[in-house]
């Protein structure tokens, strides 16, 4: 409902991830505003889509983090299998795509530790995502979870203060 106003965009909840694809990318940022002012919403991450294979997780990632990568020094690939028919661990997944990245990249080198850049996979039922970690969101807890509440106005700060924190808290 808050998005219909941006752009024309597909809502989906699976495994307790809401997922929303935006039909026009030049309103992914506008789109990403208003999902980052919606109580409920723990953490946002802006990922691009491939299919379920080595080599498109890959070149997705070099092609979408192409800034990222170019602005980093060292580096590492963190991988969660939704999926768990996919024919590799997540540990496998991580060093086999790592390892290319590193041979790749010279100016990339490996840290497990403290790395400029995590590259995250997560490999779902239909499609594999891939994106740069996640930012925090509005916080709070899921629509519907909670019981009704009201607010009074005052004509002072700590009035609407009150009720943004017991939105956000929940």
């Amino acid at each position: 409902r808050r998005l219909k106003h941006v752009t024309p965009c597909e809502v989906a909840m699976r495994q307790s991830i809401i997922y929303v694809w935006v039909e026009d990318d030049s309103k992914t940022d506008a789109v990403l505003d208003v999902v980052r002012k919606i109580f409920g919403i723990a953490s946002i991450c802006r990922a691009a889509v491939c299919e379920k294979t080595l080599e498109a997780m890959q070149q997705t990632a070099e092609t979408a983090l192409a800034g990222h990568i170019a602005g980093a020094k060292t580096f590492k690939v963190e991988t969660k299998r939704g999926d768990k028919r996919f024919p590799m661990t997540s540990i496998e997944v991580s060093q086999h795509i790592g390892g290319e990245i590193n041979h790749k990249y010279a100016h990339l080198k490996p840290d497990m530790h403290t790395p400029d850049l995590t590259i995250h996979f997560e490999i779902r039922d239909e499609h594999a995502f891939v994106h740069a970690g996640p930012e925090p969101g509005a916080g709070g807890m899921p629509v519907g979870t909670n019981g009704r509440a009201a607010l009074l106005l005052s004509g002072g700060i700590d009035s609407p203060v009150a009720g943004y924190m017991m939105a956000k808290r929940g």
